[in-house]
């Protein structure tokens, strides 16, 4: 049975881009490359920091590259997911030793880069591509108990910096066979998810491995719409939140380490775009044909889409699109807003609205999900006669000018305002009586509305005859 969940996504849901682009040795293109990718709407972004067997440090080149994001993120107000992994499954730390280098590695970067503050321990171990062994020679999981060990020692160690870092671990595949000596030996989210549990609860500990799963819920092709769900197998999609939820309720629940109620990080999500003709010299090689491009309408349509999605599931604190700008070569991902050169896709638009609704709290209505409405800016004027406003949320507001003492209104007038707008509501110019008036103004979020907010101001004088001014 699913388990609720203990918090709501909503409109405190990051929503980012995973970009490697930002790295940089350079800073002014780190800075015109993270700020190309907030023009975009994003307000995070997840960047790769690898690890190599021996390191417990990063080099001079790689911590030049991280202050360049850090001062780049900071200047543009983008909040910065760090995700630490091997290159790939022939440096897959197996060993004690390998295991303690990592954790030190993971924890210089915390020490070294205060503001990074979001770490990705790995990076889909239930790939041979980043994970070997996957299968022990009886057949039984090998990735699952050995990536718990990893995950464990990364904790203890980015813990041990600061207990406000927060661990995501996981950063799961979508798919996998679960069938060893296939020459691609995989495991799928479900199998692994489990083992992941069996292993904890063989430990002994007490103490949690992660605050946060990271999910990569791709779907099975470009043209294979988010909506779509997998019920009867074991791949997990963005419309499979309900399978994701009770698997780790299954996996941890009972335990020291949350499972119905874990954080929920999908830190890979991406649609890729047929290149047009135009931009065709800008890319090299070939589009594999499993992976089913669509046109930029659509691609806005399905990011649209997932947002909605993930925006009503109760456990998702964050989603992050792979990539914000296409990669060159067309083996790998053509999913930016952006094409390869920095210029824009049609799609740009739609997916910058959709991201705003999201950041509005209007992007899908959800069952059970109350948002207020906190003024980010509030003021009344008497002269001029207005009320100066700002949201933190989408909201509708209705405000008065209201003759005292009887409470009666006298001028009234009403409006939307997107989240993070400022408006000056004013009144039609037309005659006023003499007297004592207040301003009142109601707030409430228009598509998922929490209880109204209300407020007043100190009663004042108008001289008669004045005209009210804008």
């Amino acid at each position: 049975m699913l388990v609720p969940g203990a918090r709501a996504g909503g409109p405190t849901m990051a929503v980012g881009a995973a970009e490697d682009v930002v790295r940089s040795t350079d800073l002014v293109t780190a800075k015109a490359n993270m700020t190309l990718l907030s023009l975009a709407g994003f307000r995070a972004v997840r960047i790769t920091s690898i690890w190599a067997p021996g390191q417990t440090a990063p080099t001079g080149v790689e911590t030049k590259v991280l202050r360049n994001v850090a001062a780049a993120a900071s200047l543009s107000g983008v909040r910065v997911y760090v995700s630490v992994y091997h290159a790939g499954s022939r440096t897959t730390p197996l060993t004690d030793d390998d295991r303690a280098d990592f954790s030190a590695y993971a924890a210089s970067l915390a020490q070294s880069f205060p503001s990074f503050r979001d770490f990705i321990v790995g990076n889909e171990p239930n790939l041979n591509r980043f994970w070997l062994p996957q299968f022990a020679a009886d057949g039984t999981d090998a990735a699952a108990p050995a990536y718990l060990a990893l995950l464990a020692s990364s904790y203890d160690a980015l813990k041990g910096v600061s207990p406000f870092v927060k661990v995501y671990g996981g950063a799961l595949a979508p798919r996998g066979v679960d069938r060893p000596g296939t020459g691609r030996d995989t495991h799928s989210p479900t199998s692994f998810i489990r083992d992941l549990g069996a292993a904890y609860r063989a430990s002994g500990r007490t103490v949690p491995v992660m605050d946060a799963l990271a999910f990569h819920p791709y779907a099975d092709n470009s043209s294979q719409s988010p909506d779509f769900a997998h019920p009867l197998s074991t791949t997990i999609g963005i419309a499979d939140y309900g399978k994701l939820v009770s698997l780790l309720a299954e996996a941890f629940d009972g335990t020291a380490q949350p499972g119905s109620t874990l954080p929920l990080l999908y830190d890979e999500f991406g649609v890729e775009s047929i290149v047009p003709e135009a931009k065709a010299p800008l890319y090299t090689g070939a589009e594999p044909v499993t992976t089913k491009p669509v046109d930029e309408a659509k691609q806005a349509a399905y990011y649209a889409k997932a947002l909605s999605l993930t925006f009503c599931q109760p456990n998702v604190v964050g989603v992050l699109f792979f990539h914000s700008q296409d990669e060159p070569a067309l083996a790998s991902w053509q999913s930016g807003v952006y094409y390869a050169d920095g210029s824009p896709k049609t799609s740009l638009p739609a997916v910058r609205a959709a991201l705003a609704a999201t950041r509005g709290g209007s992007i899908a209505k959800c069952s059970g999900l109350a948002i207020d409405v906190k003024p980010s800016i509030l003021a009344f004027n008497s002269k001029p006669l207005g009320i100066r406003l700002q949201c933190d949320v989408d909201c509708v507001y209705r405000a008065r000018l209201v003759k005292l003492p009887r409470g009666s209104t006298t001028l009234a007038t009403s409006g939307r305002l997107a989240a993070g707008s400022f408006k000056r509501v004013t009144f039609p110019k037309r005659a006023l009586a003499g007297g004592s008036y207040k301003l009142t103004i109601s707030l409430v979020q228009p598509v998922n509305p929490g209880a109204p907010l209300l407020r007043e101001s100190k009663p004042f004088t108008i001289a008669a005859p004045v005209a009210s001014t804008r």
